[in-house]
């Protein structure tokens, strides 16, 4: 192990002296771990020792992903990054289910469950997840389930929307910001690419530049009366691109941790209503620049068996 160097490059990412110690102390007990079980870099299993041991912290699970990056090990910072992705969605559901149909009816919904840990892995979320889904949809209404879910399950901070707010306010058209929003996307993804990082957990190609630039409703978004329609990028562009396989193009469009391996080998049993947190996902942007709720409405989406995304986000009347 390359003590020193991953020492500077966490000292660069400035780091507190106490956050290295720790971050310095999990990587050699990764090493060793890896060691001893004969599996070099198997960042799962490591998690599961995380979780046997209740050491399974946002902060063991940020040095793991950091040490993998130092190392330039992508696959594994993917995986790690993987583990995290989402953790908070299924303690979210739990809440919005109690909310929304009150206990008796959340408890049956979530009978012998055990709300995951963090640093599951996608595999055991899905299995979760399909389990409470298919229960959701016959204990309650489509008007509960959507209650549940059109707000998106993942914890998502207004300030991460500050810059986005901002360039509104800044443009005199929606269509103005639109264009310069995808600009500065494009521009982030040409950067990515350049300095060899990744956007999230995929690495950016000009393939994958090439493939934005020509899909608006993916660079930019468009704008029909007070509806704005946007996709998803794909989750692995890249991979996407290189399969004309319909399954195969499903599973590497899908981002969701708690869907996407479900996938993998054809259609899902998961309920496609589940994607209204897509939607709630994607339409918290425009209630932060709006200041207000907004509807979004899902057009197309993998678990409805299409190749992408399509989301209907219902701006305010009179926005141009």
């Amino acid at each position: 192990m390359d003590e020193k160097g991953f020492r500077t490059y966490l000292q660069e990412r400035k780091l507190s002296e106490e956050e290295i110690a720790a971050s310095l102390a999990l990587a050699q007990r990764f090493e060793a771990f890896t060691r001893e079980a004969f599996t070099p870099h198997d960042y799962l299993a490591f998690s599961e020792h995380l979780i046997a041991s209740g050491e399974n912290t946002i902060a063991n699970y940020y040095a793991l992903a950091r040490y993998a990056y130092f190392t330039g090990d992508q696959a594994g910072y993917i995986r790690v990054v993987d583990l995290l992705d989402g953790a908070e969605a299924m303690g979210n559901f739990y809440q919005k289910a109690e909310f929304t149909l009150g206990a008796a009816r959340r408890d049956a919904v979530f009978e012998g469950v055990e709300l995951p840990q963090l640093g599951l892995p996608s595999p055991e979320k899905v299995r979760i997840n399909e389990k409470v889904m298919i229960r959701l949809v016959e204990i309650a209404s489509p008007q509960e389930c959507e209650q549940i879910l059109c707000d998106s399950l993942r914890d998502l901070d207004e300030a991460w929307y500050a810059d986005d707010k901002k360039l509104y306010e800044d443009c005199d058209t929606l269509d103005e910001f639109l264009d310069k929003n995808a600009q500065n996307f494009v521009a982030m993804l040409e950067k990515l690419r350049d300095e060899g990082k990744p956007f999230f957990t995929q690495f950016i190609t000009d393939e994958v530049i090439a493939y934005v630039r020509s899909e608006p409703l993916i660079a930019r978004g468009v704008s029909e009366g007070n509806i704005l329609y946007e996709v998803k990028i794909p989750h692995q562009t890249a991979d996407f691109l290189a399969t004309d396989d319909p399954i195969e193009k499903r599973y590497h469009a899908c981002h969701c941790p708690w869907v996407k391996e479900s996938l993998k080998n054809g259609a899902s049993h998961i309920p496609a209503t589940f994607c209204n947190c897509s939607g709630g996902f994607h339409k918290k942007r425009w209630e932060s620049i709006f200041g207000q709720p907004l509807k979004a409405e899902i057009i197309e989406s993998v678990l409805q068996g299409d190749d992408r995304c399509l989301i209907a986000i219902h701006l305010p009347e009179g926005v141009a």
